[in-house]
């Protein structure tokens, strides 16, 4: 894998793989319609609207691995989850197809599944159940990467990412928390993997209250540093409590949650 490009590179998570990959790749490439201010060392960057066929088309120019991030990432109104979430993945994968992209790591999420409760345990075969419009785009996500991966024969990653952020902060997040390093770790196995075909992987940390078998993570090479476990002692001295209802659910807050204009739950 000689040049990587990354979709969405300005929001957090790219903000973080682009420090975390920068020099495992010869040449990472950055997108995204946000400022992403000037190339370093090995860095490319390039200004491209998901949206966009023929923009996403000359950003895959040349890459052999796509990591997609981009898109709108909680819930929103439908208009914006249909353009950048609809249109821009399939866009991602039909440009990545036409330039001859050999892989994609794409960001799928938790929401995907939300809708299963907190007791039962479940692996990489279980049947999406969405939690939100934004939850459906990612199954709408996973559909596309799977065409892809058995028609174009495009290997895919899919990445149930569960809560990404330096430390977790509730007690949901201490079944479902990703560190940025563990992040980290994983795409770069998903990139690296000698064979790929279609994978649906969590992204999560070595979780002693984890919810998801992530066996197949496993089987690519994925071996997470961080467990949340860390700061439970921390977390539950401090707990308030969640909703009657969210509490049943793997998706938490989504499973409640209506879009208003004014969304700013966590996931």
């Amino acid at each position: 894998m000689q040049r990587i490009l990354i979709t969405g590179a300005a929001g957090s998570i790219g903000s973080v793989l682009r420090d975390g990959l920068r020099g495992h790749y010869p040449v990472i490439r950055l997108t995204d319609i946000a400022d992403l201010g000037e190339a370093g060392p090995g860095e490319e960057i390039v200004t491209a609207d998901l949206c966009d066929l023929a923009q996403m088309e000359a950003a895959m120019a040349q890459v052999d691995a796509v990591v997609h991030l981009g898109g709108t990432a909680l819930e929103a109104d439908w208009d914006s989850i249909h353009a950048n979430n609809i249109v821009g993945l399939y866009n991602t994968y039909e440009a990545a197809r036409r330039q001859g992209v050999s892989r994609i790591v794409f960001a799928s999420s938790n929401h995907a599944i939300g809708y299963y409760r907190r007791r039962r345990v479940i692996d990489h075969d279980a049947a999406p159940r969405p939690d939100t419009r934004y939850g459906v785009s990612k199954v709408f996500g996973e559909a596309v990467a799977r065409l892809y991966a058995d028609k174009h024969g495009i290997g895919s990653a899919c990445l149930r990412i569960g809560s990404f952020q330096p430390r977790p902060l509730n007690v949901r997040m201490l079944s479902t928390w990703i560190s940025h390093g563990d992040m980290v770790r994983l795409v770069r196995c998903c990139i690296d993997a000698p064979s790929l075909h279609f994978e649906i992987v969590y992204g999560a940390s070595a979780n002693s209250r984890s919810w998801w078998d992530n066996s197949a993570a496993t089987r690519l090479g994925y071996e997470p540093q961080d467990n949340a476990e860390d700061y439970a002692a921390e977390i539950l001295a401090s707990d308030t409590g969640e909703d009657a209802v969210e509490s049943l659910f793997h998706g938490g807050p989504f499973t409640t949650m209506e879009f208003n204009g004014d969304t700013d739950r966590i996931g």
